[in-house]
């Protein structure tokens, strides 16, 4: 028979009540009674019931992470952040994703909190008008927000805006003129939202027209035929964009795939600028220029204030935490002569 936590008490020489708080909160123990409780814990081999704890509607030291995929590497940069500090601080993690689908982010919402977790860490499709989030807001659990860029929840992201205005305006600094964003599906992401007016912004500061965006499904690992068709044809003569701009790196080397199959050469013919900052961008040929973003410190400090929000020790006045992103210019990105001209040729070494 499995020892209970009143074999635990009985064991070490305290009442119940002891023991549960020697589990549950440490921190409230004397050093002297928490250790001879861990000592009967260890003797009896016994194990805390999570269930139990959850219907007792004490602490379960579980957090819910809701992320769109972990194919993309930036989702899954941000859960090692989070795992880090997680492991280190005794809880654990429970993770669903959503393929960037409102019925399933719905329902990965709905499913942690019938798990009673103590708090949640998010990224979802539209965090300002998101009605699952109002009703966290009134009835629980605490969340924080990861990439969302929103001044209205608790949120750690980039300046999605700013960082796309900075890395569009780079391109035009190598003197491109007819610049394209791809980006996935819009109502599926308000970051893309977000880095199109960036991207729409700088366009126009430039005297340029911006051109509507090319949306792409998310979750496709390669580019449709008629979407490839549409940025290679010779049919689009000199209305063809000389440089692309991509709402995440994934989606770049998506791109970047198709257009060499196309025999169509980075930046020879086309020009590359991603946004992420994934380290497996650098090993491309060649090395992709992107918008950098701190991903795993993203991730990092949606725990930290998540956790200070669990323990109402959250004293930032301002709900949204915003860190700096980086550009890499990298070496999909080729200088033009003018605003009508084609991309100079130029040789790039391939990578051993």
């Amino acid at each position: 028979m499995n020892p209970t936590i009143k074999d635990v008490a009985a064991h070490a020489g305290f009442s119940i009540a002891t023991v549960s708080r020697a589990i549950n909160a440490p921190h409230t123990v004397n050093p002297v009674t928490l250790e001879k409780v861990r000592e009967a814990i260890a003797a009896l081999n016994f194990r805390p019931s999570p269930l139990g704890r959850q219907l007792r509607g004490e602490r379960t030291r579980l957090v819910g992470v809701v992320l769109p995929t972990l194919a993309n590497p930036v989702f899954a940069e941000c859960l090692q952040g989070i795992d880090e500090l997680a492991s280190a601080q005794g809880y654990r993690l429970m993770l669903m994703t959503t393929q960037y689908d409102a019925d399933r982010e719905r329902h990965a919402i709905e499913t942690l909190r019938a798990q009673r977790v103590d708090g949640l860490i998010l990224t979802v499709a539209d965090a300002d008008t998101h009605p699952l989030l109002d009703e966290l807001d009134r009835n629980g659990p605490r969340y924080v927000l990861m990439h969302n860029d929103t001044v209205r929840r608790p949120s750690v992201s980039v300046d999605n805006r700013l960082a796309a205005y900075d890395g569009v305006r780079m391109l035009i600094a190598h003197g491109h003129r007819r610049i394209l964003m791809l980006a996935g599906t819009l109502a599926a992401s308000d970051r893309a939202r977000l880095r199109y007016t960036g991207y729409a912004q700088a366009m126009e500061q430039a005297g340029l027209t911006p051109m509507p965006a090319l949306e792409i499904d998310f979750n496709a690992d390669e580019l449709a035929p008629s979407v490839l068709a549409h940025l290679t044809s010779p049919a689009n003569g000199a209305a063809r964009p000389t440089a692309l701009f991509c709402s995440n790196d994934l989606l770049a080397m998506v791109v970047m795939r198709g257009l060499r199959r196309a025999r169509f050469e980075v930046p020879d013919n086309m020009s590359i600028l991603g946004f992420d900052g994934l380290a497996m961008g650098e090993l491309l040929s060649p090395p992709l220029a992107s918008i950098c973003t701190p991903n795993r410190e993203i991730g990092c400090a949606a725990w930290e204030r998540l956790i200070a929000r669990l323990d109402d020790t959250y004293a930032d006045a301002s709900l949204t935490l915003t860190l700096p992103h980086t550009l890499r210019e990298g070496a999909t990105i080729a200088a033009i002569a003018s605003s009508d001209a084609e991309p100079r040729k130029r040789s790039v070494q391939a990578l051993p």
